[in-house]
């Protein structure tokens, strides 16, 4: 969350009519909720029309050979960006109070990109164990064969990761909380300990979007987001997002973004423009449902424990109260030991729970998960099965319903 004292770098897209009546410094004393409706657009430049309108083109023409050589134009060819997508990363650089943002074509290749772009062969890279695991799986495969070695961490790590440092590691890799396992980190004393070091630091936010954590207020070099999942919010759209908190990482982001030919259809962009209006109605509904449902979870007698460090009980929920504002409505659960063909009779006859891998839309997810075989550093004790739910927009009463049912399934299997 941009707070008033803290101008962001790039705001509007400035030009003539309505959105001029707003100077930078005007827009920036704005509260969040009028920034989300205002950000990115201008009327004026799209003939009165509330929303920015949808370009699309790959080929730009010039009046003259001169505008041609020396490119006098706004834009050039469709891979260095259009109207469309400039209005998207206007409206993100509002949210994530940064330098300046890219947008790629999934939330995989928001996380890769700031990779492919800062570290080079013989780099030192300390990623979580507890990273979305296709993340994981590029470090292992492509970092690993253009010669960047990457070491996994306990993400319980705070400053003590201090150690784990070596002369040529030149980023660490943050995600609190956790993929899956919902692990919170100490991103304060992380940043610490890597910019002593001169090293970068890097977090995937996608739990907490920028509006219940300030990534770059914490001191996050680069802040990624699956875009997919709150900014869109409605499970139609694919897209990534990569903030750089400084002008001069910003530039190595973009040269990256260009040379890589990376570009999202700008009708991606105009959806997630269209989601981002209601990004912050849609959190304040799914928070307290998510945490009125892991709270209804953890008094189950089918229930080991729930992960989720918005209630007081979890071992993060310390570090989550001091550093954020709010939470999103994906946790996870452990169940009791059962068969699994218990846990797939519960799941396969629920009818308001879709069994999806995605999450941030407006529907209720839930899937079966083990990360056991692929984490590295750590060695998670689940003595029973574990599921993820994300917490959409149905009534909560109809949701808890849906699952009472599911576990009258899993316990007659059992």
């Amino acid at each position: 969350m941009v707070k008033p004292d803290r101008p962001p770098r790039i705001i509007l897209l400035f030009r003539n009519g309505f959105m001029k009546k707003l100077s930078p410094s005007d827009f920036a004393a704005l509260r969040e909720k009028t920034r989300l409706v205002l950000a990115g657009r201008d009327p004026a430049d799209s003939y009165g029309f509330v929303n920015p309108p949808i370009v699309r083109g790959s080929t730009v023409v010039y009046p003259t050979m001169e505008d041609f050589l020396q490119r006098k134009a706004r834009y050039s060819y469709g891979t260095k960006g259009n109207p469309t997508i400039d209005a998207l990363e206007a409206a993100l650089n509002t949210i994530e109070g940064g330098a300046g943002t890219v947008v790629c074509p999934s939330g995989l290749m928001g996380c890769t990109l700031p990779l492919l772009a800062t570290l080079s062969a013989g780099d030192h890279l300390l990623m979580t164990d507890s990273v979305y695991r296709p993340t994981r799986m590029f470090c292992d495969s492509m970092l690993k064969r253009l010669g960047i070695e990457t070491t996994y961490y306990d993400p319980s790590l705070g400053a003590e990761i201090a150690a784990l440092f070596r002369p040529n590691t030149k980023a660490v890799w943050t995600e609190a909380p956790g993929s899956q396992t919902f692990e919170m980190q100490d991103i304060p004393a992380i940043v610490a300990a890597a910019h002593a070091h001169g090293a970068l630091v890097m977090m995937d936010n996608t739990w907490a979007t920028p509006l219940y954590f300030d990534s770059h207020k914490f001191g996050v070099d680069i802040s990624v987001q699956a875009g997919t999942k709150y900014y869109a919010g409605h499970s139609d759209v694919l897209i990534g997002t990569v903030s750089a908190r400084t002008p001069e990482l910003y530039r190595t982001i973009r040269d990256a973004w260009e040379a890589l030919g990376v570009i999202i259809a700008p009708e991606d962009a105009f959806l997630t423009l269209r989601g981002i209006r209601t990004m912050r109605l849609r959190l304040q509904e799914q928070m307290p449902a998510g945490i009125a449902m892991a709270q209804w979870l953890a008094a189950r007698p089918e229930v080991a424990r729930v992960m989720h460090p918005a209630l007081p009980e979890d071992p993060g929920h310390a570090l989550w109260k001091r550093d954020f504002t709010g939470a999103s409505s994906l946790f996870g659960i452990e169940l009791k030991p059962v068969a699994m063909k218990a846990v797939g009779a519960m799941l396969d006859g629920l009818s308001l729970f879709g069994m999806g891998a995605s999450w941030g839309g407006y529907e209720s997810l839930i899937l079966p998960f083990d990360c056991r075989p692929y984490r590295t550093a750590t060695t998670p004790d689940f003595k029973g099965p574990t599921i993820r739910l994300h917490i959409g927009l149905e009534d909560l009463d109809d949701l808890k319903a849906d699952l009472e049912a599911g576990f009258e399934r899993l316990r007659a299997a059992a």
